[in-house]
């Protein structure tokens, strides 16, 4: 994604006179770049190993989530652990891209990079998912859409959207106020439909946004002790509440994909749960984001395989529903079950975001397809 610097070039000699010293010519051979400043180049191209660390951990919460969706009918206490984490799971992660995405600018070498890195995988996978339900479910009659994305293929078209509207983000005044305006409306708007599944591009925008806003110094206050103390007595008593309203409130507010009326309430309550949520997922995942370890881990390196153990996972989770595994094996509900479906989750994400799988599937993810682009298009990213 970023292009690492080709080294320096060296100064040229100054015509040496009669009179001046050897070793005068020798001095001004010194390369035209200082060491420290090539230091500091080297340094600038390194991956942060925190944002790796939040990347990864994030996706773990989010297999895992999808994970418990079959088995925690019944279990009071894991619908409100589903529901805690998935308050803030997918904001948290959403806030970290748009973080990385506010040098987007529109150039030829990040839309081709937007091209290859989003659109590509969606279209595969979406193609993917598709024909593996046809064939699990012996329904050969199931349609293949591009524009109604299957399961987890949404995260991809809300990215691309969102992404492609970037600059225009980055020029208005107050983007976050507009972003939560425009989800609030999406909320209690039932006719927007289903296609590129817009409502929950609109309801997750501001997350976007907000990652759009903040500056290293915003992360740097969040790894502060002070905040991770006071995000113990905020994860407990988020989980208190949670416990109270698992069997009281519709699980559609948290997946963002339904309107008010749809989930048959006033149309006025989608305002109102729109920045209720906004500022819950917000607390919650700052309270995350500040127990994120700083140093490298061992798990650092799969932060960059995200893409990979998001997108794989989805089939696993699918396969084990389209074979009836969950409902042949109602032991999985019981406590003892659900703590084997977190670990086989957990470990199975893990595995699917190593670099062995990453290299198997740059063809999809990461594919460099130069012959598909204009050779100036091409060239005019690194020359930038």
């Amino acid at each position: 994604m970023f292009h690492a610097p080709h080294g320096y070039e060296r100064a040229p000699l100054p015509q040496a006179r009669e009179t001046e010293p050897v070793r005068t010519t020798q001095k001004t051979a010194a390369p035209a770049v200082p060491a420290p400043a090539e230091k500091a180049a080297a340094k600038s191209t390194r991956r942060d190993a925190y944002f790796d660390n939040a990347k990864y951990l994030a996706m773990v919460l989010v297999a895992v989530a999808h994970a418990w969706e079959p088995v925690m009918e019944g279990s009071r206490s894991t619908r409100a652990l589903y529901m805690l984490v998935y308050t803030f799971h997918m904001p948290a992660f959403i806030v970290v891209s748009g973080y990385f995405s506010r040098s987007y600018t529109g150039r030829p070498d990040q839309l081709r990079r937007l091209l290859t890195g989003i659109a590509l995988p969606y279209v595969v996978f979406e193609v993917v998912y598709s024909l593996f339900r046809r064939w699990a479910q012996h329904a050969p009659e199931q349609p293949i859409s591009l524009l109604d994305p299957f399961y987890l293929t949404w995260f991809l078209v809300a990215l691309f959207i969102w992404r492609l509207t970037t600059p225009l983000w980055r020029l208005i005044r107050w983007p976050l106020p507009v972003a939560l305006a425009l989800a609030s409306l999406a909320a209690l708007t039932p006719n927007i439909g289903a296609d590129l599944n817009l409502q929950r591009v609109l309801q997750f925008l501001p997350f976007f946004v907000l990652g759009l806003c903040l500056k290293p110094e915003h992360f740097q206050l969040v790894r502060r002790r002070e905040v991770r103390l006071l995000s113990l007595p905020l994860f407990a008593g988020a989980g208190v509440f949670a416990y109270w309203a698992a069997p009281r409130m519709d699980l559609g507010w948290f997946y963002r994909s339904s309107s008010a009326q749809d989930l048959g309430v006033p149309w006025w309550s989608g305002i109102v749960m729109t920045l209720g949520f906004f500022g819950c997922a917000v607390l919650l995942a700052a309270g995350f984001l500040a127990w994120v370890p700083r140093r490298r881990m061992w798990f650092t390196v799969l932060g960059a395989g995200t893409i990979c153990g998001y997108l794989l996972h989805g089939l696993l989770i699918k396969a084990a529903d389209y074979g009836h595994v969950f409902e042949t094996n109602t032991w999985l509900s019981e406590p003892g079950g659900e703590i084997v479906v977190t670990l086989v989750a957990a470990a199975a994400v893990t595995l699917l975001c190593t670099p062995p799988v990453r290299r198997v599937m740059r063809c999809v993810t990461e594919p460099e397809m130069t012959w598909a682009f204009r050779r100036d298009v091409t060239e005019l990213g690194p020359r930038r």
